[in-house]
């Protein structure tokens, strides 16, 4: 009775004494959003707070109220729309890692090999590259305690390697054809994080920019890449934005305008509580002329399918691929005090000719809506153009040619471009899924980087004279053989050959230089990339 007694007395405290948990949630929405909170005793939230004091004093066993507390928010999210989330302080800065554009550690790209840190390459100007880290290196010790062979997780040894930026950590590394072990203390420093995973003329007075996502750095480098383009005598440009899942509006905003002219929509934003915001081009972009194609196909989502939009609204150039993934609903970011994040959905966002291009969902059936991807395979569209059916009711108009574009779910293009299930078979996928082809990778250029580096010293001499050794595919059949992988059939096994060979080549190639001699060598027998250059 006393406890009962103890409960009433706290549930009847004003907001600002009640339960921690709680406060968690109500005081940076009363903060950032700033609306009045009805505490009547028929409220809802006081349900909740009653509901959250009485479990916390009253059951039986011990409970944790902080993962309580974040289950009841994950609970109420998830019956409002897919893309409304709530991530904890891990989960939050690993997500934000890839958008801010840096982070603080040593400045090495890397890989497991049977379970040592191999270094494929060191951050050019980093302070691994500095102190004279070489790629092949393999780290052993961090700060003298063992990380090879003792099955430590990835993201154990990521913790040890990253840390504040000015801060030493001294690393012990083997290094082929030196028998001693050697030392290196290493200062941490603001590591960047590329949003642009390729630039490179892929034909005269062509350009190629692939962009992987839409950062915070992302403008930045995109107009670093134009810049170099231009100076290599780019007239038309290929922007690739194929499995580019979105990120920062603006960023998108500000690429869009690159392309546009001054006074032209780009995108425009509305919510029932949120008023309409417009985005317009301010005609100073450095691409208002030549040619534009983008490419897209069922991962481009969020800010790329803003880009895509708003060059096809404005007649300003074509899209081509597959159909786009649909995500057309703006969110905002609510910080709570422990560094946990609410992004609350707020608005949609509408093409230039009206189009919200959010894909049909279900409240609560997020299960459904991620099975978007298996159910337009399923249906053909991803393979037949004559699959895809759009109601009259979502037809809109182009704003200059009044061309017939459709809204109601993703970017459809102007060319469709059928994904060929034949090129990249069932087997190579299963490879793939069970590392055996980035760990073959991984071997090869680490028992033959120098050999390779020597014979070819130059990309172009490697692209026209290499050719990857049988042995290796002997390698790659033994590993899936002994992890009961198997071809259905001979017809199966000559269909992923070629491919196979294709991506060690290129995967070699990343590895002896970076991603545009990779995106060089898979482009050749990417089905989009290869009409888009027919196209122009």
């Amino acid at each position: 009775m006393k406890l009962n007694r103890r409960i009433k007395s706290i549930c009847s405290l004003p907001i600002g004494r009640a339960g921690v948990g709680l406060l968690l949630l109500l005081v940076p929405l009363t903060s950032f959003a700033q609306f009045r909170i009805n505490l009547g005793g028929g409220s809802p939230l006081r349900k909740l707070q009653i509901a959250e004091m009485a479990i916390n004093n009253l059951y039986v066993d011990t409970v944790n109220e902080e993962k309580l507390v974040e289950d009841a928010i994950r609970g109420m999210l998830k019956e409002l729309d897919p893309h409304s989330t709530y991530a904890n302080a891990k989960e939050v800065k690993a997500m934000n890692e890839p958008l801010q554009g840096n982070f603080d550690g040593i400045g090495v790209q890397f890989n497991m090999v049977e379970d040592t840190l191999l270094v494929i390459q060191p951050t050019t100007n980093g302070p691994s590259e500095k102190v004279g880290i070489l790629a092949g290196d393999r780290i052993v010790t961090v700060n003298d305690s063992s990380i090879a062979g003792v099955k430590m997780p990835k993201e154990e040894i990521m913790k040890r390697l990253r840390g504040p930026r000015g801060t030493k950590v001294k690393l012990g590394i083997v290094r082929r054809g030196v028998k001693e072990m050697l030392y290196f203390s290493v200062k941490r420093d603001k590591i960047p994080v590329k949003s642009i995973d390729a630039v490179y003329m892929i034909r005269p007075q062509v350009g190629y920019i692939r962009i992987g996502n839409f950062g915070a750095t992302t403008y930045t480098e995109f107009m670093e890449g134009v810049e170099r383009l231009q100076q290599q005598g780019m007239r038309d440009l290929i922007l690739d934005l194929e499995d580019n899942g979105g990120g920062y509006l603006q960023s998108a905003v500000q690429i869009a305008n690159e392309f546009l002219q001054k006074n032209d929509l780009i995108v425009y934003t509305e919510g029932l509580r949120t008023r309409r915001q417009e985005y317009k081009a301010d005609g100073k972009g450095r691409l208002l002329s030549g040619k534009v194609i983008v490419l897209v196909n069922e991962l481009t989502a969020s800010a790329a399918e803003i880009v895509s939009g708003a060059i096809q609204d404005q007649d300003r150039g074509t899209i081509v691929g597959r159909r786009s993934f649909g995500k057309g609903l703006v969110q905002r970011p609510v910080d709570l005090p422990d560094g946990s994040m609410i992004r609350l959905t707020i608005a949609h966002y509408y093409t230039p000719a009206g189009r919200c291009i959010q894909k049909p969902y279900k409240k609560g059936d997020l299960k459904e809506y991620e099975m978007d991807f298996e159910n337009r395979l399923k249906h053909g569209e991803l393979t037949n153009r004559d699959s895809i059916h759009f109601a009259d009711s979502l037809k809109c108009l182009t704003l200059r040619k009044q061309r017939t574009v459709y809204g109601g779910g993703g970017i459809m293009p102007d060319e469709f471009v059928p994904l060929d299930t034949l090129q990249y078979t069932r087997f190579h996928r299963q490879l793939a899924a069970k590392s055996i082809i980035i760990n073959a990778n991984l071997k090869y250029i680490d028992n033959n980087r120098k050999q390779l580096k020597k014979q070819y010293p130059t990309f172009e001499s490697f692209r026209d004279g290499f050719q990857l050794p049988q042995s290796v595919i002997d390698g790659i059949m033994a590993e899936a053989t002994k992890q009961k992988i198997k071809p259905k059939d001979d017809a199966e096994l000559q269909r992923t050959l070629p491919y196979l060979r294709l991506q060690m080549k290129a995967l070699i190639a990343r590895d002896l230089w970076d991603m545009d001699e990779y995106f060089q060598l898979m482009n050749t027998k990417n089905h989009i990339v290869q009409r888009a250059l027919q196209l122009i």
